[in-house]
């Protein structure tokens, strides 16, 4: 038995800049042993319906009012990256020239199996619905295939070339969230493309708006015909494209770090005009105590409310790194009760 039952209007809500009846929690994704804890039992899942229903689970009992899923198991694929505790943004990059563009194996996600959509219906508590990542978006997997360095230059020396390559990723993504948005047991689709860094974004605001947006802007209408909300999760410092963002049509926006914006000056900043979810800074939950962690929770639900517009959430997602505890310290804060007692 639920102590809270998921109802995913409250989401609707609050990325429509209504106050939820209830505190309601956002993250991105979360981390397997959390769930194996929440869930008090150990899995290895034979399938993707037996873990996303394993992650289903686990949602639910901390209170959330949908679960995170990829549709299908799309990728746009590249050379062998090192992955240690960071990830070459110039390692694994594939395509160079006109005739690499040519040859390499563009997936089509109008073949690919969106079954699992379906097949987790039944493990879904009543209330609950899906939300859907994407397999990165259209920057990061430019930046993914021809390098960051290499895509620099190949802004000035050959436009053409970047222009192909961002119109053959963002159609491809376009026909995956299109293909999503058929299934009802989606609630949200997540346009999840990290944007830039500490102080800008990777791309000039122009270079953004000619490569970028354009495919963005036709996620945000494709999930709006359907009658679905959308949201950006993009790390880095959005402040240049921030207006852009909002008229893109973007119903909520995610990823909020202390040393580029607190989540608190992003909402008295964006407040009636998008949706500000999460923003309790990761590193923030790391460093301080469970009452602090708890004191700033606190503090960010009494701003919002009666305001509405805002879900409670990291400013990133849960890592595995980060003490169990000082996360439910915040959860605990948002939904009244100890989860796990």
């Amino acid at each position: 038995m639920l102590r809270r039952k998921p109802d995913f209007e409250n989401v609707r809500r609050a990325l429509r800049g209504e106050e939820p009846s209830r505190p309601t929690l956002f993250e991105l994704f979360m981390n397997w042993p959390l769930y194996e804890r929440v869930n008090g039992e150990t899995l290895k899942p034979r399938n993707r319906v037996e873990e996303a229903a394993f992650t289903a689970r686990a949602y639910a009992k901390l209170g959330y009012d949908y679960v995170t899923v990829h549709a299908t198991d799309l990728v746009f694929p590249t050379g062998h990256k090192e992955q240690l505790e960071s990830i070459s943004l110039n390692e694994g990059d594939v395509i160079h020239s006109w005739e690499e563009f040519e040859s390499y194996p563009w997936p089509d996600p109008r073949g690919d199996d969106y079954s699992l959509l379906e097949d987790i219906v039944p493990h879904l508590p009543e209330g609950m619905k899906l939300m859907v990542m994407g397999p990165c978006g259209v920057l990061e997997n430019l930046i993914a295939l021809m390098g960051y360095d290499n895509l620099c230059y190949a802004l000035y020396e050959e436009p053409e070339l970047v222009q192909a390559v961002a119109d053959a990723i963002g159609s491809r993504l376009l026909d995956y969230y299109t293909l999503t948005l058929e299934h009802d047991s989606v609630g949200l689709i997540c346009a999840n493309d990290d944007w830039g860094f500490k102080t800008q974004t990777f791309l000039t605001p122009a270079q953004m708006r000619k490569y970028i947006f354009p495919w963005h802007r036709r996620i945000v209408e494709a999930a709006h015909a359907a009658g679905r909300p959308v949201m950006l999760h993009s790390c880095g410092n959005m402040r240049d494209v921030m207006e852009d963002i909002v008229d893109m049509g973007f119903d909520g926006k995610h990823s909020f770090e202390d040393a580029i914006q607190p989540v608190e000056e992003a909402y008295e900043a964006w407040h009636g005009r998008i949706a500000i979810m999460g923003g309790i800074d990761v590193d923030f939950l790391c460093q301080r105590s469970a009452e602090e962690i708890a004191a700033r929770t606190r503090a960010m639900l009494e701003r919002t409310r009666g305001r509405g517009g805002y879900l409670v959430g990291t400013g990133n997602s849960v890592p595995a790194y980060l003490p169990a505890e000082k996360y439910l310290a915040m959860v605990r804060e948002a939904i009244g009760y100890d989860p796990l007692g």
